[in-house]
C-alpha cells in the first residue's frame, strides 16, 4: 500500500512478538512509519497497542522480531555490549511520551526538559537551558519554566513532557494514551501541541489514542489493532468512515 509522507522509512516493525508468559500480547506485527507521517493506532484496552510502543525503544524485550529506528536494527536476543549501545542509541532518536507523565517530581519544568540533553547527550547546562526555555515556549509555557510537576495542571504537565522528549531532538515521536489521565477540558491544550507538531514541524509520530477527532484531523494513516495484530489500516476517511472490518465497525460505532 503506498502511504502518505513519501519520505525514507523511520520506524520499520517486521514480524514482531511479545509474550507474557504463555500469553502473546503481539502477534507477528509488520509496520513501517515514514518520515513525516503521523500513524494513529487505536482499538480495545488490552489489544497490544502500548505494548508495542514499549518494544520498538526498548522498554519491553520483545519475543521475536526486528525493530528498526533510523537506520539503527536490533534483532531480538541476549543484550551484548554491543546490543546495549545499539539499544541506547535508538532511545535517543525516539522521544517517549506517556500517558501518566512520567515528570521528576523533584525537579522543575525547566530542569525536567535540561535534564536529557545535559545527561545523556552531554550539552553543557547553558546550553540545555536555552533550549529548554525555547521549547517551553513551543508547548505554550514558558512561564511556568520554575515550577514543579505538583504545581501544574496535567494538562500542563503533559505539555512538559512533550518538550522534555523534543530536547533530544528524536526522529521520531512515541505517544501512548497522551490525554487518557486528563480532565476534558485539558485534552484539548495537549492535542493542540501535538497537532502543531505534525502540522508546522512535520514530526514524525507513532500516536496510540481514542481521540477520533485528531486522527481524522491529523492522521496521515490509522492502524487498527485486535488481539495482537493489526487487522486494518488505511487513511482516517477510509478507515473511519468504511471499515471493512467488522470489528473495526464494533469499535468505531461504540467510540464515534
Amino acid at each position: 500500500m503506498s502511504r502518505p509522507g513519501g519520505g525514507r522509512t523511520v520506524v520499520r516493525v517486521e514480524g514482531l512478538w511479545k509474550s507474557f508468559g504463555a500469553h502473546d500480547v503481539l502477534r507477528g506485527i509488520d509496520l513501517e512509519v515514514d518520515e513525516g507521517e503521523v500513524v494513529v493506532v487505536f482499538g480495545r484496552s488490552g489489544s497490544g497497542k502500548s505494548t508495542l510502543l514499549r518494544c520498538i525503544n526498548f522498554l519491553e524485550e520483545p519475543t521475536e522480531g526486528v525493530i528498526e529506528v533510523d537506520g539503527i536494527r536490533l534483532e531480538t536476543g541476549h543484550r551484548t555490549r554491543v546490543k546495549r549501545e545499539q539499544i541506547r542509541q535508538l532511545r535517543v532518536r525516539t522521544g517517549m511520551v506517556f500517558q501518566d507523565f512520567n515528570l521528576f517530581p523533584h525537579l522543575t519544568a525547566i530542569e525536567n526538559v535540561m535534564e536529557g540533553p545535559s545527561t545523556v547527550l552531554g550539552k553543557p547546562r547553558s546550553e540545555a537551558r536555552e533550549t529548554a526555555r525555547e521549547l517551553l515556549s513551543q508547548v505554550g509555557l514558558p512561564e511556568k519554566a520554575d515550577l514543579y510537576p505538583i504545581q501544574l495542571s496535567g494538562g500542563q504537565q503533559q505539555r512538559i513532557a512533550i518538550a522534555r522528549a523534543l530536547a533530544m531532538h528524536p526522529r521520531v515521536m512515541l505517544f501512548d494514551e497522551p490525554t487518557s489521565a486528563l480532565d476534558p477540558e485539558l485534552i484539548g491544550e495537549v492535542l493542540a501541541v501535538m497537532r502543531s507538531l505534525a502540522t508546522e514541524l512535520g514530526m514524525t509520530m507513532l500516536v496510540v489514542t481514542h481521540e477520533m477527532g485528531f486522527a481524522r484531523e491529523v492522521a496521515s494513516r490509522m492502524a487498527f489493532f485486535h488481539e495482537g495484530e493489526i487487522i486494518e489500516q488505511g487513511p482516517p476517511a477510509e478507515v473511519l468512515g468504511n471499515p471493512r472490518r467488522p470489528e473495526t465497525r464494533q469499535f468505531l460505532e461504540a467510540v464515534l
